[in-house]
């Protein structure tokens, strides 16, 4: 049986994507991972080499996942009009927030196809749109579309018919596309050169405090959201003014100071940023920002409070000096 975990291990971080993918939420997919283990442990003398070990794993953590799901992982845009409160907000953390997935742990994983991890299938962009499948739907999609499986070998891991498994694909392919980005297929399959150089323009006007250098890089549409909080707003010139009100040394919004360090989610360009409070003589951990560029402009900004900076290979803080 020692072998018999050891090479079950193998698929561990393949298998964290796979629940990621059903799940909109890092933390849940630790969780099931954890569960799928458990369950193929004491399972493991069922288990008679009637499939392949990788796809008896893959049916154990989609059936944990199907199991697990409750409510659709979301971004504040989903839940209400745009807006931008006169006073601060408390954050909501009774709603089930769309979480991201730190590049480092996708560049670790060893899947034995690169499909597992493209960025097409990672991005945001796709976690939002997949939500709103219902979960079996939502592992067929995977499985077909995402891992390549043939609609056989997806119909016995879902414990379906060829017929079935076929149909809940033809249903779910209209509803993702109807929630995807339209220009989303020009994009690249990781973080273009362009695009870091983007960021680094954005760092480099936030620490400079110029709202007006940080407009100058967003379309004019551009949607901004920062999950746990509800709200969200679009267009440059409410970017502009909002990061104004940030600056000014006597705004109410105003929260001291910022560093940034360039950081990976979701194969998406992204910047870790730092914050120092009046009295402290560190920066510390405050949020990450995931960017969606198109046309070599920001088309949209997410925030992510919370983020556990370690996952991510970030130090823990920045000094002053």
């Amino acid at each position: 049986m020692t072998d018999f975990m050891a090479e079950a291990e193998r698929y561990r971080h393949e298998l964290r994507v796979h629940c990621y993918r059903m799940l909109g939420s890092y933390d849940d997919a630790e969780d099931l991972v954890q569960e799928t283990y458990l369950r193929a442990w004491r399972a493991r003398e069922d288990f008679e080499g009637r499939s392949s070990l990788r796809a008896w794993l893959y049916r154990i953590a989609t059936n944990a996942c199907i199991d697990d799901v409750r409510r659709a992982r979301v971004l504040p845009y989903q839940l209400e009009p745009e807006s931008f409160p006169a006073e601060a907000l408390p954050a909501r953390d009774d709603l089930p927030w769309l979480q991201p997935f730190p590049d480092v742990l996708l560049d670790r994983a060893e899947e034995p196809d690169a499909q597992v991890i493209r960025r097409e299938t990672i991005e945001l962009a796709f976690l939002t749109a997949i939500q709103q499948l219902p979960p079996r739907q939502r592992a067929v999609l995977i499985f077909r579309d995402v891992l390549g499986w043939s609609a056989k070998e997806t119909a016995e891991v879902l414990d379906l018919s060829v017929a079935a498994a076929n149909s809940a694909l033809q249903r779910a392919r209209p509803v993702l596309r109807e929630h995807l980005p339209v220009r989303r297929t020009e994009w690249s399959a990781d973080p273009s050169a362009d695009e870091q150089a983007l960021v680094a323009k954005y760092i480099a006007a936030f620490e400079a405090g110029d709202a007006a250098g940080l407009a100058a890089l967003m379309h004019e549409d551009v949607r901004v959201s920062m999950p746990p909080y509800p709200f969200w707003y679009s267009g440059r010139s409410r970017a502009e003014q909002v990061f104004a009100a940030n600056f000014a040394p006597a705004g109410p919004v105003n929260r001291g100071s910022w560093r940034f360090l360039v950081a990976g989610l979701n194969r998406q360009p992204a910047a870790a940023a730092y914050l120092r409070t009046t009295g402290d003589d560190r920066f510390r951990p405050f949020a990450v920002t995931v960017f969606r560029v198109e046309g070599e402009l920001v088309a949209e900004m997410t925030a992510f409070e919370g983020v556990d900076f370690a996952l991510l290979g970030l130090p823990a803080y920045l000094a002053s000096a």
